[in-house]
């Protein structure tokens, strides 16, 4: 089975990019951020025609996650739990069924910037609330997986110049260590234990020539439940789609289980 994430920045923008970075990749299931769509205007059809079912969680303008997958879907869910008033798009959850049943919980975690203030607050808090989740999901022992835009740049090495991050809120120790704790519930960094060292990114400003002079920042992961660890076979950066026409600022992060 391949799991991938993709940040498409805008699916209406990106929608020729996404269905052919699919049609060549061909994952199983794809969790998308920042679609920035209410679900009633998500351009299903095209993706459906390649063979996904569409579920979506949209916001008009801003955010919004969604799930496209070959297989069944069941015990769909929309929102991260523990704060009823929080109306942001950012959490989209569900079962894949086929095989051993595995949970995908796609994210687009909160910028955070700038920082120290409410937005810097909202993200911690909600880092929180993703924290319990996981808890829960662990405690099920179920075969899980965590993934999306974390916006967090958790290591040094995950930076190209690292010192120019040092007061954003992507690489700020409160963020860092709030990743850490939820890696150290027992998941595993995909990417990581498949292509460690330094020079992986996962996303380039559009500014400053950040994709000609290569200066990337890794902030796109795929975290696994211990159980899926076991099935890990291989992970991977779909670098080249950030070089094609109107492309997104992130790109592609994938992983391939075993069955």
């Amino acid at each position: 089975m391949k799991l991938a994430t993709f940040n498409i920045n805008g699916i209406k923008a990106r929608l020729d990019a996404l269905t052919a970075w699919l049609a060549e990749a061909a994952p199983d299931v794809v969790c998308l951020q920042e679609i920035k769509s209410v679900d009633e205007a998500f351009p299903r059809a095209p993706l459906e025609a390649l063979g996904y079912r569409v579920e979506t969680h949209g916001q008009k303008s801003f955010n919004g996650v969604a799930i496209l997958s070959k297989l069944p879907l069941s015990d769909l869910r929309r929102s991260l739990p523990g704060d009823d008033t929080d109306d942001q798009a950012r959490w989209i959850e569900a079962v894949v069924e086929g095989g051993r049943p595995l949970r995908i919980c796609g994210l687009y975690l909160p910028n955070g910037n700038p920082a120290p203030g409410p937005k810097f607050d909202y993200k911690l808090s909600w880092m929180a609330r993703m924290e319990a989740r996981v808890r829960e999901v662990l405690a099920a022992e179920e075969h899980a997986v965590f993934l999306g835009d974390y916006n967090v740049i958790p290591q040094a090495e995950d930076a190209a110049r690292p010192e120019a991050w040092a007061t954003d809120a992507l690489f700020l120790p409160e963020s860092r260590a709030a990743l850490r704790r939820i890696v150290n519930l027992g998941l595993t960094d995909a990417v990581r234990a498949r292509m460690p060292g330094p020079g992986v990114y996962t996303f380039w400003d559009y500014q400053a020539g950040a994709w000609e002079r290569n200066n990337g920042i890794r902030i796109d992961h795929v975290l696994l439940s211990p159980q899926v660890a076991d099935r890990l076979e291989e992970a991977g950066v779909d670098k080249a789609l950030r070089g094609t026409e109107k492309p997104s600022d992130h790109v592609p992060v994938w992983v391939r289980l075993a069955a």
